[in-house]
């Protein structure tokens, strides 16, 4: 990405090479690629340094827009604070009664947690219906469950609660990303705090 600066101020963005006209001159887009850095600086052409150190997962954030700056000869993209998003649900107030928003205490936004548990119980329900033909069969044909598969049941429930309670006592958004952020051990063995459910292999 380029910019152009005129007089110190960036007066143009160039996503892409294309002609343009500075002044009473007209411009190819191949001198994007053809001209050196200091042929197109010298008529003003800057290529844009991103810095993204403030930019956050936007799973967890929601960022700003890119800011760009010209100093010292260089354009930076640059984005602001991030701000989290909301790990509880939102409720309406009693002003957004008034204003005939929605009831006072009841959910007017779904925060994180309970989307992150919503998308656990759908997971959990897509591990369990591999073996509902079990339960299904008995039911139907009195078929004795095996009993590796009712461990492995009760084993994806045990870790759904456990997995469900470190959600909903996370303090806020970054402890909720720290639960969900995969780290590697001196093995290069990756795992995370708030672990993963029994898979069964069939």
């Amino acid at each position: 990405m380029y910019v152009l600066v005129e007089s110190g101020t960036i007066t143009k963005h160039f996503n892409r090479a294309k002609g343009f006209t500075l002044g009473d001159l007209q411009y190819p887009a191949d001198i994007f690629m053809k001209w050196s850095v200091a042929e197109k600086e010298a008529i003003g052409i800057y290529e844009v340094v991103f810095d993204n150190s403030n930019k956050k997962d936007e799973k967890w954030y929601v960022n700003t827009n890119q800011s760009f700056a010209f100093a010292d000869g260089t354009v930076t993209a640059s984005y602001g604070s991030a701000t989290p998003k909301a790990h509880a649900d939102t409720l309406f107030t009693a002003q957004d009664e008034i204003d005939e928003k929605g009831t006072e205490g009841e959910v007017s936004a779904r925060g994180l947690k309970y989307n992150l548990i919503k998308d656990l119980k759908i997971t959990v329900a897509n591990e369990l219906a591999k073996t509902d033909w079990y339960i299904t069969r008995n039911v139907e044909k009195s078929t004795a469950i095996p009993s590796a598969i009712s461990t492995h049941r009760d084993a994806v429930r045990t870790k759904q609660a456990e997995m469900e309670a470190q959600i909903t006592g996370a303090a806020d958004t970054a402890a909720l990303e720290t639960l969900h952020t995969y780290t590697a051990d001196s093995d290069d063995v990756q795992s995370r705090p708030l672990g993963e459910l029994p898979i069964l292999e069939l």
